[in-house]
């Protein structure tokens, strides 16, 4: 498959990496080559199957609005736009795209958010809930894509906000942990990323599912498909 990837970060990097290995054809924009999504025109998106976006929160709504404007298929693994969500899945629904998103295309972590659907019911047993995530000083938005989906999830069960504690430090890849305290225990859940190799891995294979597919999807609902 043809793959353009949009972001020349560590992880945008990777993704490259790993689709070259896969033996797939890829090419590469960074904020330089296409800024404000200019160089996402529908002569240069009908070359490629699949858009891969890891650019920036800055950067990511123009990406999306171009590609779904032009009806290419994409897989955003960019995070700090969330709110737009309902937004965007009308207008891929309008246009006909493909288009997929996750929080994280870890197959841990999605494992991760089914634990913590599991887990939720302490909230109903005299249980407080935290979410605490890590992330190296690079990373823009706060809290994590990840950690909102793990607020989601439990609002979503118990109709609880549970607070989210986020720290900026190091070289740390990724580590999230959700703590239920009561006055009797604690339960810890935790997820602790050694590299960014399978967020990245997760996001190419999301893309080859992606390639031909018409919708809107999120990598939770799919990645036991890949």
């Amino acid at each position: 498959m043809r793959f353009l990837i949009l972001g020349r970060g560590k992880t945008g990097a990777l993704v490259a990496e790993i689709a070259a290995q896969r033996k797939h054809h890829v090419r590469v924009l960074g904020k330089a080559e296409n800024p404000d999504a200019s160089a996402l025109k529908p002569e240069t998106l009908q070359d490629f199957n699949v858009v891969i976006d890891f650019s920036s929160p800055s950067a990511v709504m123009d990406n999306i609005y171009a590609c779904v404007r032009h009806r290419a298929n994409m897989v955003v693994g960019t995070t700090g736009w969330y709110d737009e969500i309902p937004k965007i899945k009308n207008l891929v629904e309008q246009s006909g795209a493909g288009f997929l998103f996750g929080a994280n295309f870890s197959i841990g972590v999605n494992l991760f958010f089914e634990i913590t659907r599991a887990a939720a019911g302490a909230l109903q047993h005299e249980y407080v809930g935290q979410i605490f995530e890590r992330h190296h000083r690079h990373k823009v938005d706060a809290p994590s894509g990840t950690a909102v989906a793990i607020q989601r999830i439990l609002k979503e069960a118990y109709s609880t906000d549970v607070e989210i504690t986020s720290f900026r430090e190091g070289e740390v890849v990724g580590m999230h942990e959700l703590v239920f305290d009561s006055p009797n225990d604690n339960i810890y859940v935790c997820h602790d990323a050694k590299s960014r190799r399978g967020f990245a891995e997760g996001a190419v294979r999301a893309a080859e599912w992606l390639a031909g597919r018409k919708g809107f999807f999120d990598f939770k609902d799919i990645w036991r498909d890949l």
